[in-house]
């Protein structure tokens, strides 16, 4: 997709600070962090949603998540607890339509969020 940040980071020619590279997934911090650690996990093919993710390629999916633990393990936050969030649709709050898994932690995370 031409116009899409995360397809854009995928390919290189948008930077971003990368902190997890696999075949099929890519990792890397948040440009507003809302929590001391806080990374987008992406697969590298255009899917716009998690819904459409799950329905199109349940085993990327399944990477995607086990790539947002070893972020969290890499962080150091598995033990003391974190949080993967994937917001689906507008209304949801998601602003990049390339579906991504927010890993959050660092800090108490308060429920219920927003």
């Amino acid at each position: 997709m031409t116009d899409c940040l995360f397809c854009k980071i995928v390919s290189g020619d948008v930077p971003a600070k990368v902190v997890r590279d696999s075949e099929r997934v890519l990792a890397f911090r948040d440009i507003n962090p809302q929590a001391p650690t806080h990374v987008l996990v992406i697969p590298k093919d255009h899917h716009p949603t998690a819904a459409e993710l799950a329905a199109a390629d349940p085993e990327l999916l399944a990477e995607v998540l086990g790539e947002a633990h070893r972020v969290a393990v890499d962080e150091g936050v598995d033990g003391t607890g974190y949080r993967v969030v994937f917001n689906t649709g507008a209304q949801a709050g998601q602003t990049v339509f390339h579906v991504h898994a927010h890993v959050l932690g660092g800090r108490g995370l308060n429920w219920p969020p927003g």
